[in-house]
């Protein structure tokens, strides 16, 4: 019976410490759900985890140089406050293209994104695509999507209007031109899941993706911002 009162006592100070470093963690949260929370807590845990087993972390390259056969300027999408953002803007500036959700193992990386944009603003444009296309992890309105990634990120980059990002009827057309290599010139990959990422250099050239794993603030992404 002592044995067991005991181990109790181990789980229950266990719990008691972790969530303290959960709460220490969103000190600086608002209008989080537990959930929310909890995935922004065991982040850093999640990506090791990941990286070391090797899960969503593709990277792929346009190692040929293949131009696209759509002019990727000739896009343009809807942001969530309603106005048309052509793609036409970015020529000179590569482009990192995210779809995203709000209660995601990955939802952490919002942070990552805005460090990167904030860092390389002046020849880097970042967008997200907000999507309710893996387990209805991001159920919330374009406002609330917005005010969310505002309060708890600081995101100053765009956000698209919600939409499908993945293949099928409902799919977005910018996402149309980054998962089919006959628009793109090569690469058929969709996201594999949140977060997956889709560079453009600086001439409209679709070059990499990177799948969830793979933070914004990793080398293997500065790397090919660099370049």
């Amino acid at each position: 019976m002592k044995k067991i009162k005991k181990s109790l006592f181990v789980i229950l100070l266990l719990v008691l410490v972790f969530w303290s470093y959960v709460e220490i963690t969103n000190r600086n949260s608002k209008h989080m759900t537990v959930r929310q929370k909890f995935l922004k807590a065991v982040y850093p845990v999640l990506t090791g985890y990941k990286r070391l087993f090797g899960t969503n972390t593709k990277i792929l390259a346009n190692k040929n140089k293949l131009q696209p056969k759509e002019s990727f300027y000739q896009l343009s999408v809807q942001l969530n406050d309603g106005t048309e953002f052509n793609f036409e803007k970015l020529k000179g500036k590569k482009a990192l293209l995210v779809n995203t959700a709000s209660d995601c193992g990955y939802t952490a990386q919002y942070d990552g994104l805005e460090k990167l944009y904030e860092e390389h603003e002046d020849k880097l444009m970042i967008i997200g695509f907000p999507a309710n296309d893996f387990k209805d992890q991001e159920k919330g309105s374009d406002a609330e999507i917005a005010e969310f990634c505002k309060i708890n990120y600081g995101i100053r980059f765009p956000l698209a209007t919600k939409g499908s990002v993945i293949k099928g009827n409902n799919q977005q057309r910018v996402f149309q031109w980054l998962t089919d290599k006959t628009k793109n010139g090569w690469n058929d990959k969709q996201p594999s899941w949140n977060f997956s990422k889709y560079l453009i250099n600086e001439q409209g050239v679709l070059t990499n993706y990177f799948d969830p794993a793979i933070s914004p603030l990793s080398d293997e992404i500065k790397k090919t911002i660099d370049q």
